[in-house]
């Protein structure tokens, strides 16, 4: 027997046959796994149980997860890959175009031109692109006293989850005192440096940048404000006021926006930043 004659003989054994799945009426279901992070003590058997429970309840710390062997235990090691995972999409991902529309501001660049470069050449950051130095020379006015930066930075869930509150408190903030400012804007793979550029192409007193933090494993969430007063190309990092862990669980960001604008208001009375500013306090 050849082997075409076989293979016509299998083939008509298995039309022959039944088709089980589709006489198979049981409808698959997908059931979805909620992993829920919850701090507990995990340490065996502790000599006071209520101390360490109080105090792991107080830090984001990881302590008293007690160990299995030389290592975590599980439900631990899960919870850090968890956290690190949360980090790292907080660096490598960008804040969705829908999230900055919802907040009305545009989207500007800088000179980096992938995650990877902004990584590892800190000046292309530094810099806007040549599209982005236009539309500032277009769209925006010169003169203002305040231009407020969104930068997504090293976390754009920080960006994602901290700038909705803490903006507009900011911009309440600053009308309630009668300050002049331009539309805040937002500059894509920005550090903190852009600032310098951005105020001497709208001219304005105080430029303050609100950036995405480095995340850690207990937060991706927490971004930084950054504020100087008119800089210039000898500006250094002691002329720059920065105050940061605004988040959820730091500085809540509402509170943060006011008091912000209370900073604002007397930098500019003082016409100080930095070093130069703190003092005067």
């Amino acid at each position: 027997m050849d082997i075409e004659q076989i293979v016509k003989e299998v083939l008509s054994e298995i039309q022959e046959k039944p088709n089980k799945k589709k006489s198979y009426t049981h409808e698959y279901r997908t059931k979805h796994l909620v992993y829920e992070k919850k701090k507990q003590v995990g340490v065996d058997q502790p000599n006071d149980y209520e101390y360490i429970d109080e105090v792991i309840h107080k830090t984001p710390a990881r302590i008293g997860i007690g160990r299995i062997g030389t290592r975590m235990k599980t439900k631990n090691y899960l919870d850090f890959r968890v956290d690190h995972a949360a980090a790292q999409d907080a660096v490598f991902k960008d804040v969705p175009d829908s999230v900055l529309e919802s907040m009305k501001l545009p989207i500007l660049h800088s000179r980096a031109s992938s995650m990877n470069e902004y990584l590892m050449n800190l000046d292309v950051g530094r810099r806007l692109n040549e599209e982005s130095v236009q539309w500032l020379q277009d769209h925006m006015e010169t003169g203002k006293q305040v231009q407020i930066i969104v930068s997504d930075g090293l976390s754009s869930t920080g960006v994602e989850e901290t700038i909705p509150d803490l903006l507009p408190s900011l911009v309440q903030g600053l009308k309630s005192k009668n300050i002049s400012m331009n539309d805040p804007i937002f500059i894509r793979k920005s550090r903190v440096w852009i600032q310098d550029e951005v105020a001497s192409l709208v001219d304005c007193e105080l430029v303050i940048s609100l950036i995405g933090e480095r995340p850690g494993l207990a937060t991706a969430k927490s971004i930084s404000a950054y504020l100087i007063y008119k800089p210039n190309q000898d500006s250094v990092e002691a002329d720059r006021t920065v105050f940061s862990n605004i988040h959820e669980g730091g500085v809540p960001p509402v509170e943060a926006g006011a008091y912000l604008a209370d900073i604002i208001e007397k930098m500019l009375q003082l016409k100080a930043s930095g070093v130069k500013f703190s003092q005067f306090q």
